[in-house]
């Protein structure tokens, strides 16, 4: 008897430690719709059935408001995913609008993302998912774009949800949807002058997220996969190369001068952009740990289960995380 009550416990803590599988999925965030075949497969294998999909962004110029970055496609090979779409609005796009231009910027935003769907011959969900970053002044017309976009496109409207908006959700309110998808990275500002990783930090993350398990609304989890740099010119202004990892510059243009953090030597074009001998850059990678670790975490946080997003489908950065993509 002793023997089966110890087997038993062994069996309770082995369950309770165990490492909680979650389905995954893939945000796609490029211009131009295509896939490798490594790209391909990553997809293919993936649990989750949508691919959510950057269709465009939403920003003001004047006292007008238009699509920029309009997703084209170059592969027209099919895919075995429903397409989510996407849309990118900035939050200076709701400073000031009026109640009309709202229901219009609903009827333009769902208008442009049938055109593209028609062009783009996908397979849609049922769903279109808003990302804006929204603020205590803006949330009113914001969330009254969610309620009008829900009545005239019939779909079901999701939105993104910023760290921020966990911990003050009192100040930042609830949108006016049924489930949301937290980004758990944008940890600060990659603009500031900080030894923290900007893209995500853990000890920021756990802070953020403390009382997660509060939020009343449904939440998946969107987690990143991708790198950058961040270039100091001699005057300490700051820019931002995206998809540059510390390899790219293990090489003789370069001076280590500390841990991810490299010297230009010689005056020339880099990833695309000119930089001048002793600009400093600083390269911010996400090793898969942390987000094992960002997992767990919100793993003993929530109490139901949840799908993973990772932002974004690219070999460049999904090569790197062999554990988590498998």
């Amino acid at each position: 008897m002793k023997k089966l009550l110890y087997l038993f416990l062994l069996l309770l803590l082995w369950s309770c430690n165990k490492n909680i599988d979650h389905d995954y999925g893939f945000y796609y965030w490029r211009s131009t719709f295509g896939l490798n075949q490594e790209e391909s497969k990553l997809l293919n294998q993936s649990k989750v059935e949508n691919l959510y999909t950057r269709f465009f962004d939403i920003q003001k110029s004047g006292n007008n408001y238009e699509a920029v970055g309009i997703l084209k496609r170059k592969d027209t090979s099919k895919i075995n995913k429903i397409i989510v779409p996407v849309v990118f609005i900035t939050n200076e796009t709701w400073y000031k609008i009026s109640k009309q231009d709202v229901t219009l910027l609903a009827q333009k935003t769902f208008d442009q993302v049938n055109e593209i769907s028609k062009k783009m011959n996908f397979d849609l969900a049922n769903e279109i998912q808003i990302d804006s970053d929204w603020t205590k002044g803006t949330k009113d017309d914001y969330f009254l774009f969610l309620k009008e976009l829900q009545r005239i496109s019939k779909r079901d409207i999701t939105s993104t949800l910023r760290l921020h908006q966990v911990r003050d959700k009192k100040t930042m309110g609830v949108p006016p949807v049924k489930k949301m998808y937290l980004m758990c990275y944008s940890t600060s500002s990659p603009l500031e002058k900080s030894d923290k990783n900007s893209i995500l930090d853990l000890k920021l993350l756990r802070s953020y997220l403390s009382n997660i398990e509060d939020y009343p609304l449904k939440l998946d989890i969107a987690l990143p996969i991708y790198s950058w740099a961040i270039v100091t010119n001699h005057l300490g202004k700051h820019k931002l190369i995206n998809a540059v990892k510390t390899s790219d510059l293990e090489n003789s243009n370069f001076e280590k001068v500390g841990e991810n953090n490299y010297k230009v030597l010689k005056d020339d074009f880099y990833f695309g952009m000119y930089l001048n001998k002793g600009f400093e850059i600083k390269v911010e990678e996400i090793p898969e740990s942390d987000i094992e670790e960002s997992i767990n975490f919100i793993d003993n946080k929530l109490k139901y289960p949840y799908q993973i997003v990772y932002y974004h489908l690219d070999s460049q950065f999904t090569q790197h995380y062999k554990n988590i993509l498998k």
